[in-house]
């Protein structure tokens, strides 16, 4: 069974989108914190929880009890994408007669929890918790709890209950994003280390400073410490949590709040407030533009790739792609679903396998059970009968469904009537078959024609461009619209796997700041441009993005 990698992805994209709407909409919210746990939201959601969104009092559910209640927009917009209500209904947040309040209410259906008061969700995640006991049930309480209301003795108090009562049918998360209502929590209550400076960012990279885990460690507590937007490390947090016996466990993700959003992102100011209505096209836009750099192992050492997944995982990718050839559909050999099953254990990145392989409805359900999070076939080898075959098995394996064009290949109309479910799109750029050549030139205008193809029929899944990505061309590959990005040579046949994908950002990144840009100019010329870039009030973010402005001639 996959981690579900893809479908999460988008429904917290989806969630991001429809908390910009409701705050928007309403004037005022929470967008910062309701960013922060999105990922967490999206694992527990639609991953771990058992629910009944048409029985929402169903006796055996889980419980979600979201304890930091400022970020009730993040939670609405969760439940309505997990069909607890309409979508629309998210217009609604803060208004009179509303279900949707700036706090959870027992009126929105899927609320587990009225959180008014912060700090105390955890004394009621253990009463919920001992109470299943009693009874003998086997549902699990999940709890999310904030970094600022741990400011409060109260939730030190239930930390102690839970350790002396044994509540492992509990699990817990703390949303360490390093900001509360008026600051940085350092600067307020350190739970780490005091913050010298509005430097956040050094203070998340430092592990060296984090002295959180040790606390609750003092109390009793199972520990995981984890990347709270890396949804590999919540999937494998959650289930050895799920193992553990006879101690609470609680997760401490640490998050960046407003993440997804870079004039929220580590923003105090975006604690509270919601976005201006001339402002949310734009936002809707670069949560539109998140991107993933997915190194290809067979550029690297073939006789150790044990050690290029490694490599992957040390540098930060995303996810690591696996070009499996068959010496048939194309003329090289490289390895099949065995290794691939010796592969699984180095990592819990997932493993997006390419398949290059004649008859894939064949051989679909070996790399599933190898580890597989996300399989693309070839359109080449696949009709309409034969690719939703592997399309439904995908699915009902959690598992994400791709599919692969080569340079000379036109997206067959059979798959049409797939593109709004599938989660990948490969648009190769090279020929398949071997590593280290160069990118085919046509292949940026016959990406930017399938991104128009596929907006018309609502396919909201990854182009993903593979071959001879390279620094040079990696942002036009995503002005046409990729938003996935395979590279061999260009990274994992480099000496620093880290420092290729960081650079790799960079430049997909300064893309992206172009393209936000010109939609600022385009809805509302110089001014609109100026306030957007005003914004960005952290870091050098402000100077960078007048500069590229002023270049760009929209200043």
């Amino acid at each position: 069974m996959g981690m579900n990698y893809y479908q999460i992805k988008k429904n917290a994209r989806k969630a991001r989108k429809l908390v910009i709407r409701g705050t928007t909409a309403a004037g005022s919210g929470h967008p910062g914190g309701s960013f922060s746990m999105a990922e967490i939201m999206g694992c527990l959601l639609y991953k771990h929880m058992r629910y009944d969104p048409k029985n929402p009092l169903w006796e055996d559910r889980d419980r979600l009890i979201l304890s930091k209640g400022h970020a009730s927009p993040g939670l609405f917009s969760n439940l309505a994408v997990a069909g607890f209500f309409d979508e629309s209904e998210i217009e609604t947040l803060r208004q009179f007669g509303s279900r949707l309040q700036g706090h959870p209410d027992y009126k929105c259906p899927g609320v587990e929890f009225c959180g008014g008061s912060l700090g105390i969700g955890l004394s009621f995640s253990i009463g919920n918790a001992l109470a299943a006991k009693i009874d003998s049930k086997q549902h699990r309480i999940f709890t999310i709890i904030g970094d600022g209301e741990s400011n409060e003795g109260q939730v030190w108090e239930a930390a102690m209950t839970g350790a002396k009562y044994k509540v492992d049918n509990m699990t817990v998360f703390l949303d360490r994003n390093f900001i509360q209502q008026d600051s940085y929590t350092e600067k307020i209550m350190p739970l780490d280390e005091e913050l010298v400076g509005d430097e956040l960012s050094e203070m998340w990279k430092d592990a060296s400073r984090w002295k959180l885990g040790d606390k609750w460690r003092s109390f009793g507590w199972n520990v995981i410490e984890i990347d709270g937007h890396r949804i590999e490390q919540i999937d494998a947090a959650l289930k050895k949590a799920t193992q553990t016996r006879n101690v609470p466990t609680i997760i401490v993700a640490r998050t960046v709040k407003g993440k997804g959003v870079e004039h929220m992102e580590d923003n105090p100011k975006w604690h509270g407030v919601a976005p201006k209505k001339e402002i949310a096209p734009i936002i809707d836009l670069e949560l539109d533009c998140q991107f993933m750099i997915a190194p290809s192992i067979i550029a690297g050492d073939m006789t150790n790739l044990e050690n290029e997944v490694k490599r992957c995982s040390e540098g930060r990718a995303d996810y690591i792609h696996l070009d499996v050839m068959d010496g048939q559909f194309v003329q090289n050999t490289t390895f099949d679903h065995n290794k691939i099953k010796d592969l699984r254990p180095y990592t819990v990145i997932p493993f997006d396998a390419h398949l290059m392989i004649n008859e894939p409805v064949k051989h679909v359900k070996d790399y599933i059970n190898a580890g597989c999070d996300i399989i693309t076939v070839h359109a080449e080898v696949c009709d309409e009968s034969s690719f939703g075959e592997i399309r439904d098995t995908l699915r009902q394996n959690q598992v994400g469904a791709g599919l692969a064009i080569n340079p000379d290949t036109e997206l067959p109309e059979w798959s049409f009537p797939f593109l709004a479910d599938l989660d990948q799109l490969i648009v190769m750029s090279v020929v398949p078959g071997k590593s280290g050549q160069k990118y085919i030139e046509p292949t940026h205008q016959k990406t930017q024609n399938l991104a128009k193809l596929l907006s018309e029929h609502k396919f909201d899944g990854f182009i993903e461009a593979d071959g001879g990505v390279d620094l040079s061309n990696v942002g036009q590959c995503f002005v046409d619209g990729a938003r996935a990005f395979v590279g061999g040579s260009a990274i994992i046949g480099q000496k620093d796997v880290r420092g290729v994908i960081a650079d790799f950002r960079k430049e997909i990144l300064k893309a992206r700041r172009k393209l936000l840009i010109k939609k600022a100019y385009d809805l509302g010329g110089k001014d609109l441009v100026n306030k957007w870039i005003e914004l960005h009030l952290i870091g050098d973010k402000k100077t960078q993005l007048m500069q590229m402005a002023k270049e760009l001639g929209y200043t």
